[in-house]
């Protein structure tokens, strides 16, 4: 079946969320390892999400969002729902407005992910990922306490930010004067590969847009090829706590559907040895879900060799203990 539907943003958005962002957000560098060329037998560019603000492109989405409620006078004070990666960035956003956060966050999430947004100034309400319903508690908290829900991904403005990062991977290949063939980054809810696919297909008209996520958790995958979207039936342990997501959003399907060729799935195995494929020749922590598109580049779904490629590093907050995990394979 095919599905139709207007799509929630388009290119001016992008670079609307851009000019909010610009001196707040870090341009990240787009790295590669000549080793790494040579072993795989194409040329792959890192785009490192994982050195933005927070440790992850979520700053992006969520400093644009609050940017234009606070040119509104519309904010006053927040609240989010995350594994970690948003509730950063919404809480480092919110501190910089001056405005109060509550971030509601699964109690399996790390560590490092739960101190780091109390660190930000944040008062972190945790919940039971299998059992309780994260929107309900989201919406209640909104309504009780007079707070604006900041949604992880199911948001014009949230993917236009996180279409930046696209933006910039753009204006980073012009200046190195290359045409990429393709390009893979993680999809949780959709909103960074469906920003960053516009801005890409945008300046690169045959560009090859891939998604990539762990196994089990294969909804966009599934959603592109039936043309609708499908849900996760079931939440199986994964190490990718950062886009385990139950299914991508109704605002960033349409746009996955019409601008990528599909998603390729990757287990845990392959996502460790990715991450220690960062950490040895990029010399870059990045976390489970940040690193998927190179985990199926190193599984051999994703073909390379002969072409330009660019990954998408979406983050790197990751607990040491995962981390050694990685590098002891």
């Amino acid at each position: 079946m095919q599905f139709m539907a207007s799509l929630a943003i388009n290119y001016q958005h992008i670079l609307t969320a851009s000019q909010r962002i610009k001196g707040h957000a870090l341009v990240t560098p787009l790295l590669e390892s000549p080793l790494l060329n040579q072993q795989l037998g194409g040329r792959v560019l890192f785009k490192a999400e994982s050195l933005q603000h927070t440790g992850s492109f979520k700053f992006r989405g969520a400093f644009n969002k609050l940017s234009k409620l606070a040119d509104a006078n519309q904010l006053t004070g927040v609240v989010a729902y995350s594994s970690g990666n948003h509730a950063q960035g919404v809480a480092a956003a919110a501190a910089y407005f001056g405005v109060p956060a509550t971030i509601i966050m699964p109690s399996d999430a790390p560590k490092i992910k739960i101190e780091n947004t109390k660190a930000l100034g944040a008062k972190v309400v945790l919940y039971q990922r299998h059992k309780e319903d994260r929107d309900a508690i989201g919406q209640q908290l909104s309504q009780a306490h007079n707070l604006t829900l900041i949604p992880p991904f199911n948001d014009t403005d949230i993917i236009a930010g996180q279409g930046t990062t696209g933006l910039e991977i753009a204006y980073q290949l012009e200046a190195l004067n290359l045409i990429p063939d393709q390009a893979i980054g993680p999809i949780g809810g959709g909103g960074l590969m469906s920003g960053s696919a516009i801005a890409l297909r945008h300046h690169f008209s045959d560009i090859s847009l891939w998604g990539a996520e762990p196994q089990g958790y294969d909804d966009a995958a599934r959603s592109i090829i039936a043309g609708t979207i499908i849900g996760n039936d079931h939440s199986p342990a994964s190490i990718c706590d950062a886009i385990v997501t139950r299914k991508v959003g109704a605002l960033t399907f349409p746009i996955l559907h019409k601008y990528l060729a599909g998603a390729k799935t990757v287990n845990d195995q392959h996502v460790l040895a990715a991450m220690a494929t960062c950490m040895q020749q990029l010399k870059l922590v990045v976390e489970p879900g940040g690193c998927v598109g190179l985990a199926a580049i190193l599984n051999h779904s994703l073909a390379v060799a002969d072409k330009t490629t660019v990954v998408i590093l979406s983050g790197g907050n990751v607990d040491p203990a995962m981390l050694d995990l990685a590098l002891a394979l």
